[in-house]
């Protein structure tokens, strides 16, 4: 096999890995095979993973780099980082210690929030979804099996987050049937017929199992969890050496988590300045203090109903689809909807998320936004939080990444944290370049959401590396971010449950913001936005050493002049 075939067929099996370690992502997508699984818990499964992924990485570091093109050398290398992360996240089993309400790291939620997403289009995939509800008891047994090994190792979970994660279950119980998002999912009209078949599944299967599972936790996990002050991985034995791990693969620098805190007070500080600046235009006062009391308190500046929220993110989104052709040459061809958060995601979940359209296109990408309790959702934050999660935001980077056309599907759908999470927070500024914000109220709001990330630099670090309580969390970001204060205790609680995956989000604008000035400076008038945004989404997501050298390339392949100012397209 010549080197190109190799590491095209390294890809694909790494593509292929990723859909079936993570099943219930791959049936959101559409990958209809991977509808009635859930992912393997055991360890058996566990150790044929890792094996299989160690002979991945040793097969790319074979190949030679000079023997491929530019675009393969960085699979090459996206592949050996790729396995590297994967193969850390297996031996440090965070499973052993993790409960928490959100999906992305608790098992429970994650059957509650992520499998009734699934894409089902005909009879025969309503059949598979029934297979892998009919899996949930099995699986809710090995994940109850993997926080008695790590009780026996002596790690712990959070017994704050383990409580939430019961009480979660608990409202999941005291739904009407016909209500649980297990039994309501949309059904296709061939596969209708079968929802009764599926309610008794669920009714007599599901959540008994999730019950039992719910008792587990309150009976067995909660007693000897960790406390408040106890928050972070240091406080485990190797923790300390996990988070450095975690820390390098969300920001993909070699930044140490000492370095990243540093930059997040440093950060802190100089918003300070301009925060109180443009508070002076929007509320008429330049103090800091009372800039957040305002933002806080004032009933004017929230909203009234889960529908206003959800009318100010589609006007957002729909004005910034219109600019867009300005700052970007290639557009989606899929689009993006808004819908509210489901229930039992709103009360411990975030302010919105996004979700991917499927592979074909055929299910739009959707921004969830959070409508429930109205009054405690500030106006001025909705338009950043919507640029962030959909346009110019998550939905413009990742539905192009599914499209380009040459690419492998590892590189189509592959996820790296500092570039995604950098892009979305990049384009929060950007919207203020392309007049998307509505005043200066609003424009005080993207600066909330810029002390919000940076703060979780501060905090992410602060409690994982040292020793910081909750608490100390939590009054940090009311100290220094305008976020009201239900939402600081739940970005807090998911930082415990989700170590490092927050530090990519400033760490990655902060690099993006660089290189589009480092090419400014060298192609004075030759610098072209469009062109630096279109290199930059060009080729999916990338760590950011990689990308790094594709604008450096994209630069120097450009006529260089020093006349005058910079072309915005």
């Amino acid at each position: 096999m010549d080197p190109r075939s190799q590491i095209d067929d390294v890809a694909q099996q790494l593509f292929l890995d990723q859909l079936e370690a993570r099943p219930l992502q791959a049936a959101q997508l559409g990958y209809r095979e991977y509808l009635g699984q859930l992912p393997d818990l055991t360890p058996e499964g566990r150790d044929r993973r890792r094996q299989r992924l160690v002979g991945l990485g040793a097969r790319a570091e074979a190949v030679a780099p000079a023997a491929l093109d530019e675009e393969r050398r960085i699979t090459r290398v996206l592949a050996i980082q790729r396995v590297a992360d994967e193969v850390g996240a297996l031996e440090a089993s965070p499973e052993r210690y993790t409960v928490t309400p959100i999906p992305q790291t608790g098992l429970a939620a994650r059957l509650l929030v992520s499998l009734p997403k699934a894409l089902l289009r005909d009879a025969g995939d309503v059949d598979a979804y029934c297979r892998a509800c009919a899996r949930a008891p099995a699986w809710l047994e090995q994940a109850e099996e993997l926080l008695a090994s790590g009780a026996a190792a002596g790690l712990a979970p959070v017994r704050r987050l383990v409580a939430n994660a019961a009480t979660q279950i608990d409202a999941y119980l005291e739904l009407p049937l016909d209500e649980d998002p297990l039994v309501s999912i949309a059904l296709p009209p061939a596969g209708e017929g079968k929802r009764g078949e599926l309610a008794a599944l669920v009714r007599d299967r599901v959540r008994p199992a999730l019950e039992a599972y719910r008792d587990y936790l309150r009976q067995e996990v909660l007693p000897g969890a960790r406390p408040d002050a106890e928050a972070g991985l240091c406080h485990l034995t190797g923790g300390e050496q996990e988070y450095q791990r975690l820390v390098a693969q969300h920001t993909t620098t070699q930044l140490t988590a000492e370095e990243v805190h540093r930059l997040g007070l440093d950060l802190v500080g100089e918003l300070t300045e301009e925060f109180s600046q443009l508070g002076e235009k929007a509320l008429g006062s330049h103090d800091f203090e009372e800039l957040t009391r305002r933002l806080r308190s004032d009933p004017d500046l929230f909203f009234t109903s889960g529908e206003e929220i959800l009318e100010a993110a589609s006007r957002s989104m729909a004005r910034a689809q219109d600019a867009l052709p300005g700052y970007l040459g290639r557009l989606p061809r899929t689009s993006c909807q808004v819908l509210p958060v489901p229930a039992l995601e709103t009360e411990n979940g975030d302010l919105g998320h996004y979700q991917r359209p499927s592979h074909d296109g055929t299910r739009p990408g959707t921004y969830w936004v959070n409508t429930a309790n109205p009054r405690t959702r500030p106006r001025f934050e909705s338009e950043a939080l919507a640029f962030h999660e959909s346009v110019p935001g998550h939905h413009t980077q990742l539905a192009l990444a599914q499209q380009l056309e040459g690419q492998s599907q590892f590189r189509r759908h592959t996820s790296v944290t500092a570039f995604q999470e950098g892009w979305a927070l990049y384009v929060e500024r950007l919207a203020d370049e392309m007049g998307l914000y509505s005043g200066d109220l609003y424009r005080l709001g993207m600066l909330s959401f810029d002390f919000w990330r940076a703060c979780r630099l501060v905090v992410d670090t602060g409690m994982h590396a040292m020793g910081w309580g909750r608490d100390q969390a939590v009054r940090y970001m009311l100290d220094h971010s305008a976020l009201t204060p239900k939402n600081v205790e739940n970005e807090v609680d998911r930082y415990i449950g989700w170590p490092g995956q927050a530090l990519g989000y400033m760490v990655g604008r902060l690099e993006i913001r660089r290189l589009r000035e480092r090419s400014e400076q060298e192609l004075g008038d030759g610098f072209d936005l469009r062109g630096f945004h279109d290199e930059l989404l060009g080729h999916g997501a990338l760590p950011l050493t990689i990308l790094d050298g594709v604008i450096s390339r994209w630069a120097e392949r450009r006529p260089a002049s020093r006349a005058g100012g910079q072309s915005h397209g």
